[in-house]
């Protein structure tokens, strides 16, 4: 890790001690009631059944680009997302460096039947829990943010608590993280160290992914993440066997997200 990535994980341990502390696991569990019994939704059978693919997120900035969309309400804007196309919808919950929290995932659920993604710094047991009870359906791990082993564990536990999961890489070299427990395979386009977006960087580990996947016998449904404006693009890695695109500052830039979602999806399936 480094930079900015650096940056937003120490700040995410020192947040989940405060969150342990006013929130005891045992009283999250006793508080959620039913939310732990909820039929959750495959975010990976969507994405496969979905003639776009398309994860539209809800996100009102990034460390990169400051606000996108700073009164963006949940209300307004994830179910337009569902009514436009979307196959699922990615929130962000984390509130320094993102401006999401987790209440924006609940208020999602509560909206919509899609597939949500819990998208944050995932690295303690503690926030599967969370997102299980704010009504998350899968959730993200990124391997620059963990070790192997430490991914593993996450990973078992989502997978008992009903969880999917998308596991994140960055590098050739991440693809090691691949294990039994990984529903989906993402590649990001952004450089979490500087985030610089280069989308070629799907295009550049798409061999690698397959290759360890096969070698692994393990064969998560390939997704790729940021960057993504064109639906040129989108067909050409559709092309090259990635059946998700995850998709936020190019909606959440627009006035109406939804409306530019379904623009997108209307220029890939004409």
């Amino acid at each position: 890790m480094n930079d900015i990535l650096q940056e937003i994980v120490a700040h995410k341990r020192l947040e989940i001690e405060r969150q342990k502390e006013a929130v005891k696991m045992r009283t999250l569990l006793h508080l959620s009631g039913d939310q732990l019994e909820r039929p959750t939704v495959s975010m990976r059978a969507a994405l496969e059944a979905s003639p776009s693919g398309i994860i539209a997120e809800f996100k009102r900035k990034s460390p990169s680009k400051g606000w996108l969309h700073p009164d963006a309400a949940v209300a307004e804007i994830i179910p337009s997302y569902e009514a436009n196309g979307a196959a699922a919808c990615s929130v962000l919950t984390d509130g320094k460096f993102f401006g999401g929290s987790l209440r924006d995932l609940q208020e999602a659920r509560s909206l919509v039947k899609l597939p949500l993604l819990r998208k944050d710094f995932i690295i303690d047991d503690y926030q599967l829990y969370q997102a299980r009870v704010m009504g998350a359906d899968a959730v993200l791990l990124i391997a620059a943010c963990l070790e192997e082993e430490q991914c593993l564990s996450l990973a078992k536990t989502a997978h008992s608590l009903g969880l999917e999961v998308l596991l994140e890489i960055h590098s050739v070299e991440e693809t090691a993280y691949i294990n039994s427990y990984i529903d989906m395979l993402g590649v990001n386009n952004r450089n979490l160290g500087t985030f610089h977006t280069d989308t070629a960087n799907s295009l550049r580990l798409v061999s690698a992914m397959t290759a360890a996947m096969s070698e692994k016998n393990l064969f998560p449904l390939l997704v790729s993440e940021s960057g993504l404006s064109s639906p040129e693009i989108v067909q050409q890695l559709r092309e090259l066997g990635f059946r998700g695109f995850l998709i936020g500052e190019t909606f959440m830039k627009e006035a109406l997200p939804g409306a530019a979602l379904s623009h997108l999806i209307k220029q890939l399936l004409c």
